[in-house]
């Protein structure tokens, strides 16, 4: 039997997680003294209402690997497979905590870590895949494969509208983000080689959506492409991108989801961007 894991750092539209049989594992939200588990005692909404009426942003750890451990159990069988895709390791320790909790698991389960070199719904697209490959009969290494191909071609761009999240997360540049909120632009964020890089700053909201277009459109091209639309409490800006890419892009798939909980926290509220990958 192949379990297949996605963390909360991943986001993935509500009904894949039943109709692909996707088993979320929660990290971690620290409000002060108070720690709460993504998606099950805090969510979205409930998240930044304890913003709003803290004046804190929180802070986000990965699942360790204890509750690695625990939740593999929960879920799976022994003798099943778990496949355990994960947010980029280069700014999380989620995946190394998967890695140890594979190592204490050995010949109870097997494990597969995967570290997707992404987050959001890069991260609901492969365990989505990976699941649709698994009833059409392909191989673990298959599935693997397939896996590598989209993280090798994945393009993750957004833009913020504040960076005040980011500047206190330190997940962006923290001199560049500064500066940004001084002369009050938006910033153009860019994952590469699974790190998030400021790439660019523009004057006004209407230029940055134009902005990551134009960066995706220049990537992606004519290439039939799934595609993601992603927001930070900003459904309006989501629909007014979503409208913008079926103009624009040859979309397979087009879907739109919220930016998690962990992602926003170090993005802050007003974020929204567009992740897409060629399906060849």
């Amino acid at each position: 039997m192949l379990r297949i894991v996605i963390d909360t750092a991943g986001d993935i539209p509500a009904d894949w997680v039943d109709e692909y049989d996707i088993q979320r594992i929660p990290i971690n939200i620290h409000f002060g003294e108070q720690t709460f588990l993504q998606g099950v005692d805090l969510d979205n909404e409930g998240f930044y209402k304890l913003v709003d009426d803290t004046g804190m942003i929180p802070k986000t750890s990965q699942p360790t690997p204890q509750q690695f451990v625990d939740f593999y159990r929960q879920i799976a069988d022994p003798g099943d497979t778990i496949l355990s895709v994960h947010v980029t390791g280069k700014l999380s320790g989620t995946f190394a905590s998967a890695e140890m909790a594979a190592r204490e698991l050995e010949g109870e389960y097997h494990v597969i870590p995967f570290d997707s070199a992404s987050g959001s719904a890069a991260q609901g697209y492969m365990v989505r895949e990976a699941r649709q490959l698994e009833r059409s009969g392909a191989s673990v290494r298959a599935i693997l494969d397939r896996l590598e191909f989209i993280r090798s071609k994945i393009q993750v761009v957004l833009t913020l509208d504040t960076l005040e999240y980011a500047r206190m997360s330190g997940r962006v540049g923290t001199m560049q983000a500064a500066l940004a909120s001084l002369l009050n632009v938006k910033p153009i964020v860019i994952l590469e080689n699974g790190v998030l890089d400021m790439s660019d700053k523009v004057r006004t909201r209407r230029r940055a959506l134009d902005q990551i277009l134009d960066i995706i459109k220049e990537r992606i091209g004519d290439q039939r492409a799934n595609v993601a639309v992603v927001h930070a409490r900003d459904p309006e800006g989501g629909e007014l991108l979503m409208e913008r890419v079926r103009q624009t892009l040859n979309c397979e798939s087009l879907i739109m989801t919220e930016l998690s909980i962990g992602v926003a926290a170090n993005l802050g509220p007003g974020t929204v961007g567009i992740i897409a990958y060629p399906i060849v």
